[in-house]
């Protein structure tokens, strides 16, 4: 069923997917094709049912349809789903990112991930006046053509974009002392989410900090995979380091589309309309991305679900550990909190199919991070680890 319907959306639609990873170019194969979702489950056209651990890339810490969330979707789009105007849902959410996020003052809400991170490194360089900015290898900040490596991007795009190794103090350092007058930003991404996961070094980020501040150059954190997701305050709340602006995205949607920028109030006060840096959107704020989004961060902050998760997420890890030690299969797991990603010596994508065949789905690339959603069982996990021991014993 897979192959027919992926067939007939190539005609349609470029390479047959709307976002490159999944088209499964990765593993092999062909996508899954995605009728609904609940809780930690997705069910496909064929019917089957796979226990998730993509969770749209990161989005549903809460899982899928959750039923908080879906009865405030429904009061707003009986409402209506867009009107160009202020509403006070927007004061609202903005008053709860603000307090749950302590280096942010003021937010501007965007679309997506990506348009948060063109309007802080916009908002750096009119703050400092400087041009460059550097980015990290591994770290993915979105599709702006002056963070990106590809075809139909001209050189002179790139050509204020300095590139260090992640991980690597002494890296940042040789390129601040050869362009610091020049330098208006540093971002990163806390911990990366698209090179597989990786963790700062010990201190690693408490230097960057240190050295930006001492340089005037602006800190940027793109949180949009980590905001939320270890703590109610994202990735710098649990590393204790704050950054000058920050990205969110994914999880702050609540399921919908969605993108913020914050940080401190007198870079944000240069957007306009109360400044000169412009940046808009039609359906930037819309009521119904809004209402969700407030719903599920009103939920994390009322459940608290991150003990729970951390504590099931170790369970899995560890009896992933136990089972490739009993078949001597060679990997490693990379995890933080919830999120995790899994490398193997033989073929990823052997171990993704199998995994599928057991009713398992993954994030289809061993660059992407995986998740635990609260939604998620100790049962679930449980079944996870008997299709893996599955997998192994046949391997």
């Amino acid at each position: 069923m897979n192959r027919g319907l992926f067939s007939e959306a190539k005609k349609y639609i470029p390479g047959g997917v709307n976002s490159p990873v999944r088209a499964f170019k990765a593993v092999g194969g062909y996508p899954l094709f995605i009728r609904y979702g609940q809780g930690a489950k997705i069910y496909a056209e064929s019917g089957r049912s796979y226990i998730d651990y993509c969770l749209g890339f990161g989005v549903l810490i809460l899982g899928h349809a959750h039923p908080e969330i879906n009865e405030t979707l429904k009061v707003a789009l009986d409402n209506g789903a867009l009107f160009g105007t202020p509403t006070k849902l927007e004061t609202e959410f903005a008053k709860v990112i603000t307090e749950a996020v302590g280096s942010i003052e003021k937010v501007r809400l965007t679309n997506s991930g990506t348009e948060a991170v063109m309007t802080a490194i916009r908002l750096a360089r009119a703050y400092t006046g400087r041009k460059r900015i550097v980015k990290f290898s591994g770290c993915y900040h979105g599709h702006a053509d002056y963070l990106l490596q590809c075809p139909g991007v001209p050189d002179d795009f790139k050509r204020h974009t300095l590139t260090a190794t992640y991980n690597d103090i002494g890296a940042i350092k040789k390129i601040i002392r050869r362009y610091k007058q020049d330098i208006a930003a540093i971002i990163i991404e806390p911990v990366c989410g698209n090179n597989g996961v990786i963790l700062p070094k010990d201190n690693f980020l408490k230097e960057l900090r240190s050295i930006t501040r001492k340089h005037k150059i602006i800190l940027i954190f793109d949180e949009v995979i980590t905001g939320f997701r270890f703590l109610y305050g994202g990735a710098q709340e649990f590393f204790r380091i704050k950054p000058d602006l920050t990205c969110l995205g994914k999880i702050i949607g609540g399921g919908l589309p969605i993108g913020a920028v914050g940080g401190r109030k007198e870079i944000m006060r240069l957007l306009a309309p109360e400044g000169k840096v412009y940046q808009a959107g039609t359906f930037s704020g819309n009521p119904l991305s809004v209402s969700a989004g407030l719903t599920a961060l009103k939920v994390l902050a009322k459940d608290n679900p991150y003990k729970r998760l951390q504590d099931l997420s170790w369970y899995f890890y560890a009896g992933i550990k136990r089972l490739a030690d009993k078949y001597k299969v060679e990997l490693k797991i990379n995890f933080i909190g919830s999120m995790f990603s899994i490398s193997l010596k033989k073929s990823f994508s052997r171990f993704y199919h199998g995994l599928l065949k057991e009713g398992v789905y993954f994030s289809p690339s061993p660059l992407e991070a995986n998740f635990v959603s609260a939604a998620h069982t100790i049962k679930d996990i449980q079944d996870t680890l008997k299709a893996v021991e599955k997998v192994f014993r046949r391997d």
